[in-house]
């Protein structure tokens, strides 16, 4: 946490946790490394992140973690992502009681396939094209802030219709 300790922030009003990564593989090829560095990047970042920020976010301030909709069903080869994913929704809804008192507002984006650099270290050919483009999904994140500071939008899943 110390590269966060040189951060001098007086006030955050949005705070987006997109940053991901995935390794690819049967269970029989994730080592626990892999494993750790899943968690690392989609669990423990965004963890630190809130922690270390939520005390300067004023009241109707905005909290986004881009989940997946890994957070919801399991994939095969995908354990240490969906994992990963699975826990970040978790840690998000808990979070979400805690800071509700301080009507800091916290948003779960569960986003379907996004052509994304994600898909670099996924075997096999992928069709980017079929799969949604990454602004639509700072879009969702632009609505789902924008809502008035009364108003929260928890949740929302979003999927392209030409590949779920």
């Amino acid at each position: 946490m110390a590269v966060f300790d040189k951060l001098e922030i007086k006030q955050l009003d949005l705070l987006v946790n997109n940053a991901g990564m995935a390794i690819v593989g049967a269970l029989d090829e994730i080592t626990l490394d892999d494993w750790q560095k899943t968690f690392d990047v989609n669990v423990t970042v965004p963890f630190l992140l809130i922690k270390k920020f939520h005390s300067i976010m004023p009241e109707g301030s905005s909290i986004v973690n881009i989940a997946s909709v890994a957070s919801k069903e399991g994939f095969p080869n995908w354990s240490s992502y969906c994992m990963s994913k699975y826990a970040l929704d978790g840690f998000t809804q808990s979070i979400r009681e805690e800071l509700r008192e301080e009507k800091i507002r916290m948003i779960n984006i569960y986003p379907g396939a996004v052509a994304t650099d994600i898909w670099n270290n996924v075997p096999g050919e992928q069709d980017l094209s079929v799969m949604m483009k990454p602004e639509v999904i700072s879009e969702m994140v632009y609505t789902a802030v924008s809502q008035p500071s009364g108003a929260v939008v928890e949740d929302i899943t979003i999927k392209n219709l030409q590949n779920f």
